[in-house]
Parts: structure tokens; C-alpha cells; sequence
């Protein structure tokens, strides 16, 4: 969600591709963090098309009450990343066995791109796929200005330090 700080909640061409997603029966997201929080929390990971409405009026009213970092933080505490871990703080120590402040960037690259598939993209399932993703993310990292091109190369060739299972 690169627009997570400046929309409210609803992200206008997520809406229209979602949309187009509808027409053409083929999920191209769209949800954006809040409406995914409202999905996790409220609507028990209902995909079907009140559930998305319901999400979309959720996700209006946690933009009305919370700040976007108290709204990120929720997220990233309750959603799924895997191999039996709920929220950053278990991933973060489940995998790498530090704690969330500890984190380098080529480990919070890959954990940040966990929740979009979990299960299919878990690093002791598939290394290989998790780090396809986590390469998407250091990319995604670049283009909103967080990395460098140079600093998301290096992330992307660092090891990972993954605790043995």
C-alpha cells in the first residue's frame, strides 16, 4: 500500500482495479492496509462482496479514529505471516530470532512481503519464492524513496540469518 499516508483509507486506483478485478474474475488487489486490517479483525477473512463493502466502511472508520502509525502497528501485530506466526513481533523472532527493532533491512523486506501469500511464500517452504518477493518489495522500497537502488541491491544479495527450524 505505497499510498498508505495519503489516502483516507481508501485508495482510488486500488478501487478501480479491484473493480476491474470483479469484471474480469481475476484478483488484482486493491485492498489497501486499513480495509486489510478491517478484513483480519471484523470480517473474518471473508473475501465475498459485503464483506469488502463492510471492510471499505471499517476501514473509513479506523481512519477516523486512529492515527496511520497507530493503524499500521495494528496491522502488522495482527496479521499472518506463516509458518505459524501472528503479528511482527512472533515473525520476527520466529525466523530471524531478534526482536522487531533488530530487524535488517533485508529481513524486514522479506517478512513485509509474507502477508500477500504466507503459507506459499514461507522461507523454510520455498527460499526461493520468499525471496522473489522479498526482491519485489526492496524494489517497491526504491521507487516510494525509502532505499536506495544501491542499498536494495545489497539487501537483496545480504543473507538472511533465518534460525534453523
Amino acid at each position: 500500500d505505497e499510498r498508505f499516508y495519503s489516502h483516507h483509507g481508501i485508495d482510488t486506483p486500488g478501487l478501480l482495479r479491484a473493480a476491474w478485478g470483479v469484471v474480469t474474475r481475476v484478483d488484482l488487489g486493491g485492498s489497501t492496509i486499513d480495509q486489510q486490517l478491517a478484513k483480519v479483525l471484523y470480517t473474518n477473512d471473508d473475501a465475498g462482496f459485503l464483506s469488502r463493502v463492510s471492510q471499505t466502511a471499517i476501514a473509513l472508520k479506523l481512519e477516523a479514529h486512529y492515527t496511520k502509525t497507530a493503524i499500521l502497528s495494528m496491522y502488522l501485530d495482527a496479521v499472518y505471516y506463516g509458518h505459524g506466526y501472528y503479528g511482527i513481533a512472533a515473525a520476527s523472532t520466529g525466523y530471524f530470532g531478534v526482536s522487531v527493532a533488530q530487524l535488517t533491512w533485508p529481513q524486514a523486506a522479506l517478512l513485509a512481503g509474507l502477508p500477500q501469500a504466507p503459507s506459499l511464500l514461507d522461507p523454510y517452504r520455498d527460499l526461493s519464492l520468499a525471496r522473489q518477493r522479498q526482491q519485489y518489495v526492496l524494489g517497491r522500497l526504491v521507487v516510494t524513496g525509502a532505499l536506495t537502488s544501491a542499498q536494495a541491491q545489497a539487501a537483496a544479495l545480504a543473507p538472511l540469518a533465518l534460525r534453523p527450524q
